[in-house]
């Protein structure tokens, strides 16, 4: 193998002499069958974009605004723990319901609840909220009570309705929980009413209505379904919990006496009367 300048060149007089690189090839000195030159292969080179003064610039946001101290990191681990918890709830729930464990998975949506509202509540109070919390809280919500919650109520109504029945009834909860939550991110917040029926609250229904198995026939269980799925998508107000514990002790007399008589039909008159109190107060300030 030998490296050298083209014989062609030499002859090439002075425009051979004019040109500013030599060239070069690689020569293959084997056996006359198996000589050939190798290609050349290049690659295109990728033009730098310009970056004009002032412009913005590409950077990595961290996920937790403020102060980074170990203390600070700590706390907003211990958070968004509480968040994969209630998801990986949320998963448990489906496996048990795809296995037949119906009510255990009811169960887990409940502990998904609880979970849910635990780190927001923790996040304000160890002061480690964020916006990477409150989207990674919404993607849960979204696996958890759009996503779990219809499969468990599909394995619940399995044998009561038919089953395209049963699967529009629980696509649609889905669906309705999906636009919930991405109306909820971008809309401004109340901090008196809910705009419709929180996807949170949404689950919880459906979750203790398989948990305690509601002795209501299986239509209307599909019509509360598709009632309550609506009801998440509505521009109705719906009070929120801190103003339902301020309410006069009478009103919470009602349904304690109630649940001691039946507590069943007293969680499903409970859960009506809080569906109707939102069209009840769009009406009032229609009037008003």
């Amino acid at each position: 193998m030998r490296v050298g300048r083209r014989s062609g060149d030499s002859r090439s007089g002075d425009s051979g002499r004019a040109a500013t690189a030599t060239r070069a090839e690689v020569i293959y000195t084997g056996p006359e069958l198996a000589r050939e030159q190798f290609p050349v292969v290049t690659y295109p080179t990728v033009p730098a974009v310009p970056v004009e003064p002032g412009e913005p610039v590409a950077t990595t946001v961290p996920l937790l605004p403020g102060e980074q101290t170990a203390a600070r990191r700590l706390r907003f681990a211990i958070v968004n723990g509480c968040t994969l918890a209630s998801l990986s709830l949320g998963l448990l729930a489906i496996f048990l319901a795809m296995e037949g464990g119906i009510r255990p998975a009811a169960a887990c949506l409940v502990a998904c609840v609880a979970f849910d509202g635990l780190d927001g509540a923790l996040a304000r109070k160890l002061g480690v909220a964020s916006p990477f919390g409150a989207q990674m809280d919404s993607l849960a919500d979204m696996c958890s009570f759009g996503l779990a919650a219809p499969v468990v109520v599909y394995a619940s109504l399995a044998h009561t309705v038919p089953t395209p029945a049963a699967a529009v009834a629980c696509v649609l909860v889905a669906g309705c929980a999906a636009i919930r939550l991405a109306r909820f991110n971008v809309s401004p917040k109340d901090g008196k009413f809910f705009c419709g029926v929180p996807t949170t609250m949404a689950a919880a229904v459906l979750a203790v209505a398989v948990l305690i198995d509601l002795p209501l026939p299986g239509p209307v269980l599909l019509g509360g379904v598709a009632v309550l799925a609506f009801a998440m998508v509505s521009s109705f107000p719906y009070a929120k919990l801190a103003r339902l514990v301020k309410l006069p002790p009478w009103i919470w007399l009602l349904p304690a006496v109630g649940a001691l008589v039946d507590p069943r039909l007293t969680f499903a008159a409970v859960v009506l009367a809080y569906l109707l109190s939102g069209p009840v107060m769009w009406a009032r300030a229609k009037r008003a």
